[in-house]
């Protein structure tokens, strides 16, 4: 009689090597989490060296949020998004299709790459800080206008609305182009040049090619790097938290939702910051699932719809 081979099973050398991440997840992670949210529901925070709480008082820090700044501090952290991400991934679409086009055969491809990319490796706080010397009342930028004569008086720039959420939208779109380009040139790589070449060969001209083969094709790439932008801008503090001296001037137009939660941070209010915490998860979670459920195709091929219709048409 033969013998039975005996299956050896590696799935537990998987879970054996996944066991540190997890262990981390949970103990620096999914804990500090759940405290965040218990201590929304509390009162607890210091007065002086008094120590107030934590005394559970259900949703009145919710309501006490609602009632405060915080919605415009959401729009002003809305309008700083909008100001870096638009021209982000206008200038990253347009780059990613040049460097990639073979035709237009650019030389020093790896060089552009690593200059583009540059912005990225350098942390923002000495971005702001580069920024704060360089557009200050007395800064080279404004040592340059007044000797070329340009103009007569130094230029407020961090004094006016528009001048303060320029800069933050020009910082946060300098840092981060890089990156998205490198990311879109990888998702128009990966199309086959077949598509491309049958698309050349059916009388498409480059601005269609564009818009009707290629930015369908890195559609996940391009709700992935929407997503990321998102979850990245309702994060963003420490631009405009250096460049205004976490004032948000001026008249608080650049304070952003971080910032706000850092003052209840430092003021050591607890359960306002934990509040505040637990509205953002919920405003990243429902963006991003729009987001998602608006770039996702889940029909490429078109065969979903050809169905209903046949079906339709089936019934009549």
């Amino acid at each position: 009689m033969k013998q039975k081979r005996k299956s050896i099973s590696y799935a537990k050398w998987g879970y054996v090597f996944i066991l540190p991440f997890f262990l981390s997840f949970f103990v620096f992670s999914l804990i500090p989490l759940a405290d965040t949210i218990r201590y929304s529901f509390y009162e607890y925070y210091r007065s002086g060296i008094k120590e107030i709480g934590p005394k559970f008082i259900g949703m009145e820090n919710y309501i006490s949020l609602l009632k405060s700044d915080m919605i415009r501090y959401a729009g002003n952290t809305l309008i700083l998004w909008i100001i870096g991400f638009i021209p982000q991934i206008v200038i990253a679409l347009l780059l990613a299709s040049w460097f990639v086009d073979a035709r237009l055969k650019i030389h020093g491809l790896q060089f552009f790459k690593v200059v583009i990319y540059l912005p990225n490796l350098i942390m923002a706080s000495a971005f702001a800080m580069l920024f704060f010397t360089m557009f200050s009342t007395g800064g080279p930028i404004n040592s340059i206008l007044l000797s070329l004569g340009w103009i007569k008086a130094p230029i407020d720039f961090m004094g006016t609305v528009f001048g303060t959420r320029s800069l933050v939208g020009l910082m946060n779109f300098l840092m981060w182009f890089g990156n998205t380009t490198i990311m879109l040139m990888a998702a128009i790589m990966g199309i086959s040049p077949d598509i491309f070449e049958a698309s050349e060969l059916d009388g498409c001209s480059s601005i269609q090619r564009f818009f009707y083969v290629t930015l369908p094709l890195i559609r996940p790439i391009l709700a992935y790097t929407l997503i990321t932008s998102i979850i990245g801008g309702l994060q963003m503090f420490d631009v405009p938290q250096i460049l205004t001296n976490g004032q948000g001037t001026p008249d608080r137009t650049s304070m952003t939702l971080i910032m706000f939660l850092n003052s209840h941070l430092k003021s050591r209010n607890y359960g306002m910051a934990g509040s505040l915490s637990v509205y953002l998860f919920i405003v990243s979670g429902i963006l991003c699932f729009f987001v998602y459920r608006m770039t996702n195709d889940n029909d490429p091929d078109g065969s979903k719809a050809a169905e209903k219709k046949n079906r339709k048409k089936g019934r009549r």
